[in-house]
């Protein structure tokens, strides 16, 4: 089996990054780390790819991008702040949108992209050690947002942090039975980012003295309808929660949907906390976590385009802070629970049972990964 780039810099103890720049001959590299490089590129037998020298020149001036939805918000987010650094620079956006597991695995077996693109771009993508080589191997920059990939640039946010400071508020307020709706996709792939702010929930009850009760879940699926069955189904339980945290602000405005419907009233009757700060998050008072989504797909395109011109050695990572921003809908605790009208008690979507035999279990070290969502 022929040599990778990943086999020279384990060999050299240096990354691919470095490799890659040691046998274009481009600057930043010391003599004595390329000397190091060349000796074990030779010992291997390896060889750079033309395709590689030719992509690294810029001679496409195209950037790919990776990311598994299209029609999310915070993708789009992303993407425009991705866009807008591309085109103040010349160069043009290649996207290729993995859609489902079937798409993810055949992208990571054929590897469109390679030789198509000067760079990557992958957005939240959970990948497992073999895809993270894969992209690797292809010997251009990767910038990847959320997951860590060693020899890649990294963007991403503390989830974990962004959602203790959520439920902490709503501790401060005075609440103690406390819902969450969560982002749980339900795809195989394994996205993490809601075990991720699951666990930082759970955690802060935990560190407060509140019992967990799994009832207290919901399912949201990062969407406003599933957030608004979501909300009914918590307002359905017989003691229903005085306050929620919804993983996204879309499926905060779903339970605040629910909660009008019910003819209820956030704060006053269960306080809503949300997470993104959404434009439109400001026009319903929601309270949130606020995080910069467009920025963190400029420090991606900015992350490559160091890279391309070698001010970028080194793969660097950048951590965006997120933001508390208290709007009107959450308060003080009041009641033990919601008001409800007994002519017209809140009615749970169809597919809201609780999680059979109780909550999903997670692995004690799930909370330090950076995920996808």
């Amino acid at each position: 089996m022929a040599a990778s780039i990943i086999d020279v810099a384990r060999r050299a103890k240096v990354s691919t990054a470095t490799v890659s720049r040691a046998l274009r001959g481009l600057p930043n590299v010391s003599e004595t780390t390329r000397d190091r490089v060349l000796r074990a590129a030779e010992e291997l037998s390896y060889a750079i790819s033309p395709h590689a020298s030719s992509l690294a020149s810029g001679r496409t001036g195209t950037i790919g991008v990776v990311l598994p939805f299209v029609n999310r918000w915070f993708y789009s987010q992303v993407l425009s702040g991705i866009d807008a650094v591309l085109r103040a620079n010349d160069l043009d956006l290649l996207l290729y949108n993995l859609g489902d597991a079937r798409v993810h695995e055949r992208f990571f077996a054929r590897m469109p992209l390679r030789r198509r693109v000067d760079a990557l771009i992958v957005l939240n993508l959970p990948l497992s050690k073999a895809e993270s080589e894969a992209l690797v191997s292809m010997e251009v920059p990767v910038a990847v947002l959320g997951t860590r990939v060693p020899g890649c640039w990294h963007v991403s946010i503390d989830n974990a942090q962004g959602a203790t400071t959520a439920v902490r508020h709503l501790i401060n307020l005075g609440h103690r039975r406390i819902g969450m709706i969560t982002g749980a996709l339900g795809d195989p792939r394994g996205f993490t980012t809601p075990i991720v702010r699951e666990h930082a929930y759970r955690s802060v009850l935990a560190e407060a003295g509140i019992p967990y009760e799994p009832e207290l879940e919901a399912p949201g699926n990062f969407g406003i309808e599933e957030g608004a069955s979501a909300m009914a189904r918590l307002l359905s339980l017989p003691d229903p929660p005085t306050a929620v945290f919804a993983e996204s602000d879309l499926m905060a405005f779903g339970a605040l949907r629910t909660l009008t419907r019910m003819g209820l009233r956030a704060p006053d009757d269960v306080s809503v906390i949300g997470f993104d700060d959404h434009e439109t998050a400001e026009l319903l008072n929601l309270t949130t976590i606020a995080q910069s989504v467009a920025h963190q797909g400029e420090l991606l395109a900015r992350q490559i385009l160091d890279a391309l011109s070698g001010a970028s050695e080194e793969p660097t990572e950048v951590v965006v802070p997120t933001r508390l921003v208290v709007r009107g809908t959450t308060g003080a605790a009041r009641v033990a629970g919601p008001r409800t009208s007994p002519e017209h008690p809140p009615e749970p979507a169809a597919d809201s049972a609780p999680y059979p035999g109780g909550p999903p279990e997670r692995h004690p070290d799930q909370h330090t990964r950076t995920t996808a969502r």
